[in-house]
């Protein structure tokens, strides 16, 4: 069970019905009932976000340490994940943990290719929770099973899976993911950094007439610094030609000014959290290490893109200029 959580539920519908079918809400619940989360996300939820926040600090509803926010399951994550993201009165008291995308194991398939939403839904998660797999009966339900657990790993290898019938999705599996946590600052970087899975699953040609083609997760190691100045750069440079089709960008940042305390930063879109300065690289490996979720881009430009800056910091003089060029031909 998820104690001291407060949890906000948007239905869509005329009738709002999904509140009263949890088990316990404590008055930690929340309904939001004016349509899909992404469509009414900066009226609806951020007042309700910031409601929520001032009324814990006048003790009028029970104190709790955790926000869940439950979408339809036609939400469109990246709106969602831009307002939490961009709004300054919400990032001085919250940070983002992450994203977790429930798949039914039976009409998944279907569903992924039926709803865009669907597949970003899933390229963006950091925990994917199979259900109704007690469904899937003989050869036939095994072969669905292994297919749609593919499927689900091409599009986004770096996630933890987990099912509902052997009880794996607990909170404490579901939750406790690392990344900005308000109270450690710390990042689990070994715990969502599945970087060898990432190239594994990723360097080889997809299928194009599939809707997965579009959609890819890369990771990014580089052991030189950049410098504060050449991050700053980088980040606009990204935001600004590759910035609309950029699902989720997260990882540590080794940064030339104090290489031996690494930066946590994420990234959705257009928009970048404030990073977060570590006091230590928790595994002991002090080199960047990022994770990208995109659509339609490739892994060389933004590796160039990046290693320009760091090419600079370690003595490349002429590393920015030709990499820029040829980014830009």
């Amino acid at each position: 069970m998820l104690a001291n959580a407060c949890v906000i539920i948007n239905e869509f519908g005329e009738i709002g019905i999904d509140h009263l079918l949890v088990e316990k809400s404590d008055d930690n619940i929340v309904e939001l009932a004016a349509g899909c989360l992404c469509c009414t996300i900066r009226g609806d939820l951020i007042d309700t976000l910031t409601d929520l926040l001032a009324r814990r600090d006048q003790g009028t509803i029970k104190a709790f340490d955790r926000i869940v926010i439950e979408t339809t399951g036609l939400a469109d994550p990246a709106p969602v994940l831009h307002a939490l993201m961009r709004d300054p009165l919400l990032l001085n008291r919250l940070r983002l943990e992450g994203v977790i995308t429930v798949v039914d194991g039976v009409n998944g398939w279907a569903t992924l290719d039926a709803h865009p939403e669907a597949l970003k839904q899933v390229a963006v998660a950091d925990r994917i929770v199979l259900t109704k797999l007690d469904l899937l009966h003989g050869l036939e339900g095994e072969e669905k099973l292994f297919a749609i657990i593919g499927r689900l790993r091409k599009l986004n290898p770096s996630a933890r899976l987990l099912t509902t019938h052997r009880g794996e999705a607990t909170a404490p599996r579901l939750f406790n993911m690392g990344l900005f946590d308000p109270v450690t600052k710390t990042a689990n970087v070994q715990g969502w950094l599945a970087d060898e899975a990432v190239a594994r699953h990723h360097d080889h040609h997809h299928d194009v007439s599939r809707h997965d083609a579009h959609i890819r997760s890369f990771a990014l190691r580089e052991a030189n610094a950049i410098s504060p100045q050449g991050l700053e750069l980088f980040l606009e440079l990204l935001s600004a030609h590759h910035g609309a089709n950029m699902l989720r960008m997260k990882g540590v940042i080794k940064v030339s000014d104090d290489p031996t305390r690494p930066l946590a930063i994420h990234g959705v879109q257009h928009v970048f959290h404030p990073p977060v300065r570590l006091d230590s690289w928790r595994d002991g490996i002090e080199e960047t290490r990022l994770v990208f979720i995109v659509k339609d881009i490739e892994k060389a430009e933004i590796e160039n893109l990046f290693r320009a800056f760091t090419d600079q910091v370690s003595g490349g003089a002429d590393a920015f200029t030709d990499k820029t060029l040829s980014l830009n031909r």
